[in-house]
């Protein structure tokens, strides 16, 4: 069984994949407490995978995220076969502090190690690297200029507050202007006003 957050169909809001349509597989619990999260880790439903497969396939699209929380708590091979088996692509955003099951298609990693203590990157490499972006935090940005991965992106972290957040995106530009290496994402699911 699977603790399920919710599960729902719309564009991909961050990162490579933006625009495109996805399934989000969104699982409670997280074995980090990031002071910006999200996600409301009390509501979920126990879902085994034949449901998870049901609910997935009611859309059109052929990418699947599996998002959190920390999806890497609970993803394991037999939903990703079976995720396969049904012809849908697997991503997974995750903050890399746990291994992952093989096979999956496209890995997003987003550190949180310089938000939270103890928690160490365990993955050696990903296909893009996502790193929440606060101006008083670029060293977490440099330590993962040499991680092997494809893209390298910052995301200005949202703190709730609009002319805080605006000076952090601000910020962010700037960065990346400064070392073209990192490209910027915003997360435009937000600012498009849809989930």
């Amino acid at each position: 069984m699977y603790p399920v957050n919710e599960i729902f169909y719309s564009l991909q809001g961050e990162g490579r994949w933006t625009g495109r349509p996805a399934v989000f597989v969104r699982f409670s619990g997280c074995n980090l407490r990031c002071p910006f999260c999200d996600t409301d880790h009390g509501h979920f439903q126990e879902m085994d995978v034949q449901s998870i497969i049901a609910e997935v396939e009611n859309y059109a699209a052929d990418y699947v995220v599996l998002t959190g929380g920390e999806p890497s708590l609970y993803t394991d091979i037999q939903l990703v076969e079976m995720l396969h088996s049904c012809g849908k692509v697997v991503g997974i955003e995750t903050n890399g502090t746990r291994e992952l099951p093989e096979d999956i298609d496209w890995i997003t990693l987003s550190p949180k190690d310089c938000y939270v203590d103890n928690s160490k990157v365990v993955l050696k490499c990903a296909d893009e690297i996502k790193i929440v972006f606060d101006a008083e935090k670029t060293d977490a940005i440099e330590r993962y200029a040499g991680f092997d991965a494809k893209y390298y992106y910052i995301q200005p972290c949202d703190m709730g507050n609009k002319e805080r957040n605006k000076a952090i995106t601000a910020a962010a530009v700037a960065y990346c202007l400064d070392h073209p290496q990192w490209s910027l994402s915003l997360q435009q699911h937000k600012i498009l006003k849809i989930k």
